[in-house]
């Protein structure tokens, strides 16, 4: 049988593993911050007409630029922005790999800091970017001081700040993303995937775009929508930056019917959102739950927890797994990470963290 050793494969790809969590079929997924309450039957309804509709003309291409889509962004999104300033693309995994397309490369470098979004080093090596890594702070904080200076020290062409943060869920001030811009000549980029799941007088870095040229907001569907499955993210942007964009897209890359799902996604948006005060509240009892237990749990603005004090991560992990609740082992020393799910859903956690506890705990 012919393995990868017998092909041509470029030679920065040999050796490694493709990106992927286990997909595991249990009876509670908590292990790759997927909303775990499903779309709304209203809103499941309006997305099939929609849908329908779409396939009248599935024969043709599809409006490569997804005005109207473009149009229901900017109107969900405010902060004064155009729909010339809107990109979307299959995912916030898309919009970012065009992103490197664009405006990384050989001889370029990406600036990104661990641990975070373990795909932000596969966008570079995909495109032949060089990748450095950035210092945080103590507790996985993230000062404007440490970013100017490894900013000053790597001269990155793409510096990535996922806020809050992906995997330890710490938010980024906004202090932090003007101090970064204005250290750096290259692009920015604020990955904002689990935006919605601030706090609500939280300030987005969608202020920040006015003036900043180089300067990237990422969002995507994926989380406070439900829409993993339907993949798609998008970002806000100068005009000019989403142009670049259109240098490297595939021809007609968002199809018919996903622009057609999201546009039904996003005339709901308030029923959507309400998903997300609810898993606020699920994610907010799971922390409880955990401190009461003895494990250390980090403050998160996302819609999932990393918690330490752990002795053993993968026993701890093996033994949720037998007891039907997959989490996720991020190979962070001592801590693992769980997702907010239903109320059931976080009731068979804890009740099998406190049934493992001893296996686990310090």
């Amino acid at each position: 049988m012919t393995s990868l050793a017998d092909l041509p494969l470029r030679a920065d790809l040999v050796g490694r593993t493709a990106y992927g969590a286990p997909q595991l079929h249990v009876p509670v997924t908590l292990n790759v911050n997927e909303n775990t309450h499903p779309v709304p039957e209203a809103v499941r309804v309006d997305i099939l007409e929609r849908v329908a509709i779409a396939l009248d003309d599935v024969n043709r291409y599809p409006d490569r630029e997804f005005t109207a889509l473009r149009e229901a962004l900017t109107d969900y999104l405010g902060h004064g922005l155009s729909p010339a300033q809107l990109w979307a693309a299959n995912g916030s995994n898309e919009v970012l790999q065009q992103v490197f397309q664009a405006f990384g490369g050989p001889g370029r470098t990406l600036l990104t800091f661990p641990p975070t979004y373990s795909m932000y080093p596969n966008y570079a090596v995909t495109t032949g970017t060089a990748v450095a890594l950035g210092r945080r702070d103590d507790d996985f904080r993230l000062e404007p001081a440490t970013v100017v200076a490894e900013i000053e020290r790597t001269r990155p062409d793409i510096t990535v700040l996922c806020a809050p943060n992906n995997p330890t869920g710490t938010p980024v001030g906004l202090d932090t993303i003007e101090a970064a811009y204005g250290a750096t000549s290259g692009i920015l980029i604020v990955d904002e995937a689990y935006g919605e799941f601030m706090p609500k007088d939280a300030p987005s870095a969608l202020t920040l775009l006015p003036g900043r040229p180089r300067l990237a907001v990422s969002r995507t569907m994926s989380k406070a929508f439900a829409f993993a499955g339907a993949r798609l993210g998008y970002l806000a942007a100068d005009p000019a930056f989403t142009d670049a964009l259109r240098l490297v897209r595939l021809p007609y890359h968002l199809s018919a019917l996903t622009q057609a799902a999201a546009l039904g996604a996003l005339a709901h948006a308030p029923l959507m959102l309400q998903m997300v005060d609810e898993i606020r509240t699920q994610r907010d009892r799971t922390a409880a739950g955990l401190e009461a237990l003895g494990y250390r749990v980090w403050p998160s603005w996302t819609n999932f927890l990393l918690f330490g004090g752990v002795a053993d991560p993968a026993a701890l992990w093996q033994g949720l797994l037998d007891a039907g609740v997959l989490i996720r082992d991020l190979a962070i020393p001592g801590a693992l990470r769980v997702s907010a799910g239903t109320a059931a859903e976080t009731d068979v956690f804890l009740e099998a963290m406190g049934a493992l506890t001893p296996v686990g705990a310090r």
